[in-house]
Formats: structure tokens, sequence, C-alpha cells
């Protein structure tokens, strides 16, 4: 990060982790507490290098990097990661729209693996698929990849559904008190009414406000044109994971610590993510035309029927003039 934004992050945490100077001896100040673990963040290096860059002891070390990692999530959470209003569902809405041609969208949900060293006793409970121990960060982004709202700490051996069902906002999302805004029919058209969505892969469960792709048998044009622009949408998460490891590198390497130190990690690395972008945000619009499509009756997204006769209005309007651009046919 540029130095400006690393003063101005010092301004946010300075208080929460500045401590008093001894008869014995002077504390280390905000700045450096927050540089060390900034460094640590940005690198990955072990308690060892640190200790050789900054001339601190490994231990005191340590507990710097806890305690700073705890204070920005505690600092900045509350402005970085905030519950969205219903405005603020709109605004990302507008932006899905404009920048990835999928509308009524609120956001793309998927997990990633964070690699931990094996805790003592856990047996396989972090043991992945992947043939390795982590901690998943199940996370909702926006189109600006931004996190929305994020889960940290489920084990490694547990699979994405089955995480985001039991994680606050997956409880929150199926159990539509998201409070997202009221229906609206998408653009250019005057019906159906169709609910605010997130989009995530087909790991997920399809419910009223979790749209997922087609299974892959006996895919139509029409079918194959909606989970390309569904993947298109979707994979903003996927490029938020990759800023997220390319500029905090501790996440690409095992992490050697408890278990409740690696959370508090990775939800600094998480608040740091969305504080930078906000400092260094870059704009992508996309224009699509509108045009009018036939009128529907309103259905309600009740039934596993009515929530599939959802997604086979969204597959409708992609197709239609009003939803349909050129480059979908080519990719298909």
């Amino acid at each position: 990060m540029r130095a400006e934004n690393f003063e101005f992050l010092l301004g946010y945490v300075e208080d929460c982790i500045r401590r008093r100077d001894t008869q014995m001896r002077f504390s280390i100040s905000p700045a450096e507490r927050l540089m060390v673990t900034i460094r640590f963040l940005a690198t990955g290096e072990s308690f060892s290098s640190l200790h050789f860059q900054f001339r601190l002891g490994i231990s005191t070390i340590s507990g710097i990097i806890r305690d700073t990692c705890r204070a920005l999530w505690e600092c900045l959470q509350a402005e970085y990661i905030p519950e969205p209003s219903q405005e603020r569902w709109l605004e990302i809405a507008q932006n899905f729209h404009q920048i990835c041609q999928f509308p009524n969208c609120v956001g793309a949900v998927d997990g990633k693996h964070i690699r931990i060293v094996k805790p003592s006793g856990s047996g396989s409970q972090f043991y992945n698929y992947k043939k390795y121990f982590s901690i998943v960060l199940m996370a909702i982004a926006d189109a600006q990849c931004k996190f929305i709202a994020v889960d940290i700490g489920a084990y490694g051996r547990a699979n994405d559904s089955q995480i985001f069902k039991n994680s606050p906002m997956g409880r929150r999302l199926y159990g539509e008190t998201f409070e997202f805004p009221p229906p609206r029919p998408l653009p250019g058209t005057t019906g159906p009414l169709l609910p605010f969505v997130c989009v995530g892969d087909d790991a997920f469960q399809l419910s009223p406000h979790l749209l997922k792709p087609f299974g892959s048998s006996g895919l139509t044009q029409r079918k194959k044109i909606y989970n390309y622009r569904l993947t298109r949408a979707r994979r903003v998460v996927e490029c938020a994971f990759g800023i997220l490891t390319a500029k905090w590198r501790v996440l690409l390497t095992a992490i050697k610590l408890q278990t409740e130190t690696v959370d508090d990690v990775v939800k600094a690395c998480v608040v740091l993510h969305n504080f930078v972008l906000s400092k260094e945000q870059v704009s992508l619009e996309d224009n699509v035309s509108e045009s009018t499509l036939r009128d529907y009756q309103n259905p309600t997204f009740r039934s596993p029927v009515a929530v599939s006769r959802m997604r086979d209005s969204f597959a409708d309007y992609f197709m239609s003039p009003a939803g349909s651009v050129d480059w979908q046919y080519e990719m298909v």
C-alpha cells in the first residue's frame, strides 16, 4: 500500500494498539507494530525473518501480530464491511448490471481454503479434498471485487454448500432475512417481478435468493447462455480471492499459528483488502441495450418448482432482445 494509505490506516488503529511506557523500557510504537503486521501479512515471512529485520523478539512479534490483526478488524469492519442497507444493495445490483451484464444480482458467493499447519489433536477435521489442512473463507463479493459478507474458520473437510448453510450469512440468505430490496422486473421488461439474488456454482442449493447453473446434461443453447452469463457474474468472487492472495501473500503459505490467531489473520487480510480497494478504486463499466419483453404473470418463489421457474425467467431474459448481448453467442 502507498505511504499515505499506511498513515491513514495508522490513524484508525493507533489508539487500539498503543502500549504504555514503563520505568524499565519504552513501549514499541503503534507505527512499528502496524509495520511489522503489514510486513507479515504482505509477505508471509517467518517470525525469525521478521526478528532480524525489526530487531524484535520472536514472542514479541507473535503478540504484536495477534493484537494488531484483531485491532484492524475491530476498527475497520464497521466502515469497510458494513451490513448493506437497501440503498447499498441497489448500488451493488447496478454495478453487477453495468460490469457483468447480470441484472438483479447483489453478490457472488464462493469459498476459499486457507492453508494451515495441522493443529495438534485435530484429527482429520481440517483435512480437505485437496489433500492439505485448511480453514475456509466463505465470502459474498460485489462486482468491484470487494467483500460484502464473510464467514471465516470453518473446518476444511466440510464442503462449500454445508459451510454456507451453517454460516450466519447463509442462514440469513436462505431464511430471506437479508433485507434485500423488494422484487422488481428485469431491466427493459414489464414483468415478472423477480427477486434480488446472489450467484454461486453448482455446489450451492438453489433458492429464491441464490441462483446456480443448470446441470451439465442436456444443455440447450438457452441453458448454455444462461450458464455463461451466470459464470461471468460469479467470477468476481474468484477475482476477489485472487487479488486478496496476491496482495496478502501470507495466505499463500501454510500459516503456522494457532487456529484462533489464523482466523484473526484472515479477518485482517479481508478488511485490508476492502480498505486498499477503496483507496485505489478502479471503475469498470459496460453498457447494455434495453428494450421490452412480453408480460408474465407474477409468480411466488417458495417451492422448488417455483424457484426453478424463477431461474428459467432469467434464462429467458438472456435470450430476449432486452437481455441478450452480441458476444454471448460467440462463447457457447
